[in-house]
Parts: structure tokens; C-alpha cells; sequence
């Protein structure tokens, strides 16, 4: 099981000043943004520079294209399928999954992570979760969204935040990315809403400035103590089998199940745990 990424940062693709900064950092993933980042005005042009700042990347990349309907949405897809196969696209505002399916088609063998931004989005959330193959992710966008429900508070967004958490793994997809928190300076604001984005089953934020990673790496990673645990139930689960023995218990007298194998592996892919287990 690979080690899934835990931040995600913003860089916009007109000021490739700053997306080689990003590129720079310790972010997991790099999102080159030709979407929100970039105003009308230069669209074209940061198309140009992303192509030619992503034509050699060796580390993990996505480019969020314009949305479809837009005079940009075209272009930019055919600017990403001349990119490196490694390179992903991230796609906002997706509602169908015939959409999915022709991008698809647009960007063979290329992983699209795809944004629910709106309620009929997030009605079909399964469905486009789950319309192809190349779907490598699902997250929300949350300043559209809200204002397409017409809420304000934060709250307002927790059903829909579980949603699409059963939606990405219903469709076998690896637990959703937080939205990103705008709030800059605020750090101890961002570290109780990625706890409490965790606690719904989330896995990693995207960011929109550098200070933000550390923050929420430290958030996601699982602490000393569940890293233990979860060692412990993989090797007496392992010696249990060796002995030819099903059910068995911990030292707190918590009994063994599939379910709590599968948890222990997913705590330990999160970790980065490279001992083996048995």
C-alpha cells in the first residue's frame, strides 16, 4: 500500500515564480491552477507556462483545467494530454458522469481528480466517482459550493462532507481531500478543522500557501500511539495464522476482525510504516 499524499498545494499558472516554489517545497502534490488563480485575461498565457514548466516533471503533479462550458476548457485538456502521463488533471465543477467519461476519452491513461461543486454534483456524487476507471480522487470545492446551497455556516457543509466521503469509498477510491482553509495565519483554526475533517473520514487538505503543510501533515499523520496499535494487531493477527488460530484478542481485550486488519494497514500506509509485518 503506497503512501497517499497528505498535502496538496495551490500554485497559480500565471506567475511561474511561484509555481517553481511550490514545486520546491515539501507538498506531496503540486496543483498548477489555471482555473480560479488566473484571470480571464491570462488564461492563454498561462497555459503556455504551464505546459512548458511541466514538459520534463518527475514528481507528483496535477494541472486544475477550467471548468467545461468555458472558452478555456478545451484547450486546457489538450494542453494537458501533451503532458508527462504522470501529470493528473484536476477538473472543477463536475456534475455527470457522461463528463467524466469524455475526459476520459480526451486524456487516456491520465488520472482525473475530480471537484463536486455544486448541489446537483453532490446528488450524483457516486455516479462520477465511479463513471471511470482513470477517477483517482474526488474533493470537494467549497466556496462554490456553498454558495450554491446558500449557506454560510460551516456546519451547513457536514452531510455534505460525509457524502462524499461514502461516495470516493464506495467506488474504491482513496479517502477524499479537505478543501482548502483560507485563513492564512489562522493555524490553530486549521488544524482543528483538518481534525475534525479527519474525524468524517477525510485524508489530507489541499493549501493555499506554503506555511500551511507542516500544519497539516501533523494533523493527518497518525499519532506514536496508533502506529503501535496498529502494529500490534497486524503481527498477533499474523502470528495467530501462523498457529492456525482465528479469533484472537488484544491486551485491552479488544477482539480481532477483518474490519480492524484493514484499518491497521490503511494507519500504517498514512505513517509511511516501512517495517514489515506479518
Amino acid at each position: 500500500m503506497s503512501t497517499p499524499p497528505l498535502t496538496l498545494l495551490y500554485a497559480p499558472a500565471d506567475r511561474p515564480d511561484r509555481v517553481a516554489k511550490a514545486l520546491a517545497t515539501s507538498a506531496d502534490v503540486v496543483i498548477v491552477d489555471l482555473e480560479d488563480a488566473v484571470a480571464p485575461a491570462g488564461k492563454e498565457a498561462a497555459r503556455r507556462e504551464a505546459v512548458a514548466l511541466l514538459a520534463g516533471i518527475s514528481r507528483r503533479v496535477q494541472v486544475r483545467v477550467n471548468q467545461r462550458g468555458t472558452p478555456w476548457h478545451a484547450d486546457d485538456v489538450a494542453a494537458v494530454a501533451r503532458l508527462p502521463l504522470a501529470v493528473g488533471a484536476r477538473v472543477p465543477k463536475v456534475e455527470s458522469a457522461d463528463e467524466v467519461r469524455g475526459l476520459a476519452a480526451a486524456l487516456p491513461g491520465r488520472d482525473l481528480h475530480l471537484l463536486i461543486e455544486s448541489a446537483l454534483g453532490v446528488e450524483r456524487a457516486f455516479e462520477i466517482a465511479s463513471a471511470s476507471p482513470q477517477v483517482a480522487s474526488v474533493g470537494l470545492g467549497e466556496a462554490d459550493l456553498r454558495s450554491d446551497l446558500r449557506v454560510d455556516d460551516d456546519g451547513a457543509l457536514a452531510w455534505v462532507r460525509s457524502r462524499l466521503v461514502v461516495a470516493a469509498r464506495a467506488a474504491g477510491l482513496p479517502s477524499p481531500s479537505m478543501s482548502a482553509y483560507t485563513h492564512v495565519k489562522d493555524v490553530d483554526g486549521l488544524v482543528a478543522s483538518c481534525r475534525a475533517g479527519r474525524a468524517l473520514g477525510f485524508l489530507g487538505r489541499t493549501a493555499i500557501h506554503p506555511v500551511q503543510l507542516d500544519p497539516i501533515r501533523e494533523a493527518f499523520l497518525p499519532s506514536a500511539e496508533e502506529v503501535d496499535r496498529a502494529r500490534e494487531v497486524l503481527d498477533r493477527v499474523g502470528a495467530a495464522a501462523a498457529r492456525g488460530v482465528g479469533a484472537i484478542a488484544l491486551a485491552d481485550g479488544t477482539f480481532l476482525d477483518v474490519a480492524m486488519v484493514e484499518r491497521a494497514r490503511s494507519v500504517l500506509a498514512v505513517a509511511g510504516d516501512p517495517q514489515p509485518h506479518r
